[in-house]
């Protein structure tokens, strides 16, 4: 995480505990034009609209107050969601054996895309399980890895 969205995790951290939730990600980001500044959570069984209204309702007035973003930016809560990206070593501990969807910044073996179990994570490198073979990914290979939601 960058500086800005390490603060705003430590703002929001309390009070998503609070409500029962756990804090997933926060990011900041730029899109067609506007900035977004966006607090990802999750909850076991699942976020509802009333978590993150909650969150939001008590999260804005502490984050006026802190003023840790300079310029104007669209405020959002939301659900980590069921295809979330791992990010964290503990995420990829949370997630072992699920499977996952890994995104490469280059072609290994005329593919950017693999599906497979995730069966290993080691100093940012990744290992999946696909079709009985065990593929690794060096952290400088991998462009975002994600939970793999398949249309079942």
């Amino acid at each position: 995480m960058s500086r800005l969205t390490d603060q705003v995790a430590a703002l929001a951290l309390p009070i998503v505990e609070e409500e029962g939730c756990t804090l997933w990600d926060v990011e900041y980001v730029k899109e067609a034009g506007s900035w977004y500044l966006r607090v990802f959570i999750d909850r076991e069984g699942g976020v509802s609209i009333e978590d993150c209204e909650r969150i939001s309702r008590r999260l804005d007035p502490v984050l006026d107050e802190a003023d840790p973003i300079p310029e104007s930016y669209i405020f959002e809560v939301g659900s980590a969601g069921a295809d979330r990206e791992l990010k964290r070593p503990g995420d990829y501990e949370q997630f072992m054996g699920s499977e996952v969807e890994l995104k490469l910044y280059r072609p290994v073996k005329g593919s950017k895309r693999y599906v497979g179990e995730l069966s290993g994570y080691e100093d940012g490198a990744v290992t999946i399980v696909q079709n009985g073979e065990a593929l690794r990914f060096e952290k400088s290979q991998i462009a975002q890895v994600r939970l793999y939601v398949g249309l079942g």
